[in-house]
């Protein structure tokens, strides 16, 4: 009785150090290339510097990409894959077509990357060191990313159409898409801060501009009717600021808009129309730094959301296609 009880024990012992083992190996963490590729950080960086260098831009697009990878079954760099005759990928889903850029600075990324270590670096980790250095690079917060990603072996067009918060969608119906990704209300208003930078199609603010007046100050709105003409079909990919003071600055400007009346989406707006959201809101237009921390914790929450890793997915040669 004593041994069974004896080696009992020691299967036990066995099986949690398993259990623990697995755990460790399926973790994220920001040294996980440190001996594999220790000059990966200094070549995104140098990469990613040079495509905003040539058009700022594309600091937004590259962190929209980010957001929307994230969104649609976790970070796994799904985004990134072309339809094939076999699955519709995301890229043509309706928050995507037309809109989402920056593969080719990834795909830029990704070659500069198997040059110092082949065959090591995933495209999904690629993706959320790049979005990191963008928002850095254009006057934003810095923060350790934490990396181990593998990627998705497939996309699915259908998610992506589900999955992505709207630009009409109500306070309430983001809170929810938010929070269904374990991602906190105060979560969802930092990381709308990252509207901050980048521009939107006349197609996704049409409707705010022209029939929820109400919400808007009046000269706003009669200044981005200017250029995003009423019917339907007519300029739908004319471009505005989302941040009308500094688009090209990761600053707090964009929560003065919303506290001001001036956001451009009908989903900006919303985070300051009088809801449970306000006084986030106000917080963050007071207190840039406060507005900082937080957007910077929520990326790295952001970024923890299901991940492949392990033996799970695997690491592609080109970003566009699966091995």
């Amino acid at each position: 009785m004593g041994s069974f009880s004896s080696n009992k024990l020691v299967m036990i012992g066995l099986f949690l150090l398993i259990l623990v083992l697995g755990s460790a190996n399926a973790s994220l963490s920001t040294e996980f290339y440190s001996s594999s590729c220790p000059k990966l950080l200094d070549t995104v960086k140098c990469t990613v510097e040079a495509a905003i260098k040539k058009e700022t831009r594309m600091g937004a697009s590259l962190l929209r990409l980010f957001f929307h990878d994230c969104f649609v079954n976790g970070c796994d760099g799904s985004i990134l894959l072309d339809d094939t005759s076999s699955f519709k990928g995301e890229k043509n889903a309706g928050p995507n077509k037309n809109s989402a850029r920056g593969f080719e600075v990834i795909d830029a990324v990704k070659s500069a990357v198997e040059k110092v270590c082949p065959g090591v670096v995933s495209c999904a980790d690629i993706l959320a060191i790049a979005a990191r250095d963008s928002v850095k690079i254009l006057g934003g917060p810095e923060w350790d990313v934490k990396l181990g990603r593998r990627d998705a072996r497939t996309a699915s067009q259908s998610a992506a159409n589900n999955g992505i918060p709207a630009p009409t969608s109500t306070l309430n119906q983001l809170i929810s898409k938010f929070g269904a990704l374990g991602l906190s209300t105060k979560d969802l208003v930092a990381l709308s801060g990252g509207h901050t930078i980048g521009q939107a199609r006349c197609t996704t603010f049409r409707s705010h501009i022209y029939n929820e007046t109400n919400e808007l100050v009046t000269s706003f709105a009669q200044t981005r009717q200017s250029n995003c003409p009423r019917a339907s079909g007519v300029g739908d990919n004319n471009l505005a600021p989302l941040d009308l003071q500094t688009p090209a600055s990761f600053d707090n400007h964009y929560f003065n808009n919303l506290v001001d009346r001036k956001g451009l989406l009908h989903s900006d707006q919303q985070l300051f129309n009088g809801g449970s959201t306000d006084s986030i809101v106000r917080g963050y237009s007071s207190n840039p730094s406060s507005f900082f921390a937080d957007f910077a914790s929520a990326m790295i929450k952001m970024g923890d959301i299901s991940p492949l890793t392990g033996s799970k997915g695997e690491i592609r040669k080109n970003c566009r296609s699966v091995n």
